[in-house]
């Protein structure tokens, strides 16, 4: 059988239809969900190839490549509207960064720091050898906490504002740390729960993921004031469970009017995902928030402008 153009195009059309459409489902199983964080891959794709069939004026191809850009717009559109009124209260950044264990470049963290001035940063990754080089940072930031672990789940937190207590505890079901702190911004005292989820790649390591964010959905839910959830939650907002987060904790996504903001897998651009999340309490408006460069992770670093 010979192999044309025109017909890998179509079998990319058939492939990026069904992935739209079964991923739009609510169905709760690891590797359907798996395919839900490309929504922003599958709307550029479905855009070029409506472009190319309506050049070959394939009517089939045509209506059903429209009904995936019209699946994946909705989805994927509506993070570009919305943005917070300006805020006029006292201004909090927060950094967030998962710097990989096993990065040893630690000055280009460093550097990031020493260019966004932020007032809270949390880490994710934070092994023994990573929160030993970062001793450098308390100057700067005298309030931390951390509880750094071999492998990828340790964790830490540094503040330049008052912390009024700091702690964490092993989130079910596999005990990561989840750090709890509470600081002092302006006249108020913010509640920051820190977190890295397991990456979701097997069903076992799915419903892990998703009883941790459970758990701390739930602790986040019974509280009032401002709040944050700050972390490498290995889910975009396109997953099932990233919508029972949210309904949960009662926080909403610090990206509503920026857009995407994808930030893993660094070494595959086109790929993309946003998997590292800043949610905030209704007390918050949110000023900006963007990815920053490169710091030797597979993670683009989080940085987020509030107002309290």
């Amino acid at each position: 059988m010979r192999v044309t153009r025109t017909g890998l195009v179509e079998a990319v059309a058939v492939a990026t239809i069904a992935f739209s459409v079964v991923t739009v489902l609510p169905i709760d199983q690891f590797f359907v969900q798996l395919f839900t964080h490309f929504r922003l891959q599958y709307l550029g794709i479905s855009l070029l190839l409506l472009a190319v069939f309506l050049r070959l004026r394939k009517p089939w191809f045509i209506g059903g490549i429209a009904v995936s850009v019209v699946i994946n717009g909705i989805a994927v559109l509506p993070w570009y509207f919305g943005k917070d009124a300006p805020g006029t209260g006292t201004p909090l950044k927060v950094l967030h960064a998962n710097v990989l264990s096993g990065n040893t470049e630690y000055e280009r963290l460093f550097a990031l720091l020493a260019a966004e001035q932020p007032d809270v940063v949390m880490l994710q990754e934070v092994s023994p050898a990573w929160l030993a080089a970062l001793e450098g940072l308390r100057a700067d930031y005298p309030y931390s906490y951390a509880e750094a672990r071999e492998g990828n789940f340790g964790i830490a937190l540094f503040s330049r504002l008052p912390m009024v207590s700091a702690s964490h505890f092993d989130s079910p079901p596999r005990g990561y740390p989840t750090i709890v702190a509470s600081i002092e911004v302006g006249q108020d005292v913010v509640r920051v729960i820190g977190t890295h989820a397991m990456i979701p790649v097997s069903g076992n390591f799915y419903e892990a993921r998703n009883t941790q964010l459970r758990d701390i959905a739930e602790r986040l839910g019974k509280q009032t004031g401002p709040r944050l959830l700050i972390g490498d939650l290995n889910l975009s907002q396109w997953d099932v469970n990233y919508r029972v987060l949210e309904q949960v904790s009662g926080l909403r996504n610090a990206r509503q009017g920026f857009g995407v903001v994808p930030t893993w897998p660094v070494f595959m651009p086109p790929a993309m995902i946003p998997i590292d999340h800043v949610l905030v309490s209704d007390a918050f408006a949110v000023t900006d928030i963007y990815s920053g460069p490169r710091i030797g992770s597979d993670h683009l670093p989080l940085v987020v402008t509030l107002s309290l």
